[in-house]
């Protein structure tokens, strides 16, 4: 593969970061959704504080059915997953098909769970493809670079949503481990002192969450 240009970058980052949020998201739903079946009283709006969202929502079974299949409610898992698809599509020669197609896998099994009474076995189908997506990601593409540019995405959105959910610090330490290198041999623009400032942040004895989240936020350029 030949050079990568600023606007690949961009679309590989944002690939690997919406893949991420949908896989996060999705898990956290799937934990939560015989919960807030069997509930007497609404814990949807804490839901929506654990990963930032906003409560738009009239009661939980408005939020069951729109957030995980409503296209046009931004911070729903279709619409990530849309963004995430139309990346991929962008993409195709540079991640190649069989890469894309695990993510039109997963495109396509959650519009069959939002048409199902029991979505839970749809939804669990696009978690296995996204992991299918990164697997490939692994074993097919042969430039170093172009995988550190989705998996630089990918690590920085698990820290930003982990650090929103209030994950335990040894969670949060493993995965800005698992990062760091990835930044650094992605080939694309960050903040040095950032990087070391997010490494020696975890580690602090109170950790400042959303600290941790305006950093990783702006962490690369893209």
């Amino acid at each position: 593969m030949g050079i990568i240009s600023v606007e690949q970058a961009g679309h590989l980052y944002w690939l690997g970061r919406y893949t991420e949020r949908v896989y996060t998201t999705l898990r956290i739903y799937s934990r939560s959704f015989d919960e807030m079946i069997d509930e007497s009283r609404d814990s949807y709006q804490s839901f929506c504080r654990s990963v930032d969202i906003p409560d738009i929502y009239v009661s939980k079974e408005d939020f069951l059915r729109r957030y995980p299949f409503d296209p046009t409610v931004p911070d729903s898992i279709v619409s990530n997953l849309e963004r995430a698809y139309d990346n991929a599509v962008v993409l195709r020669e540079t991640i190649g098909s069989e890469a894309l197609s695990y993510v039109q896998l997963a495109v396509y099994d959650i519009k069959l769970a939002a048409e199902s009474d029991a979505p839970m076995i749809e939804l669990q189908q696009v978690l296995d493809h996204i992991l299918a997506f990164w697997g490939i990601v692994d074993d097919q593409i042969d430039s170093e670079e172009t995988r550190n540019m989705i998996k630089t995405g990918k690590r920085i959105e698990r820290i930003d949503l982990y650090a929103r959910l209030g994950m335990p610090r040894e969670e949060l330490v493993r995965e800005v481990h698992r990062m760091v290198p990835r930044v650094k041999r992605s080939g694309m623009a960050y903040d040095a002192e950032k990087l070391e400032m997010i490494r020696e942040r975890v580690e602090e004895p109170e950790l400042d969450h959303y600290s941790l989240v305006a950093d990783v936020e702006t962490l690369v350029a893209v």
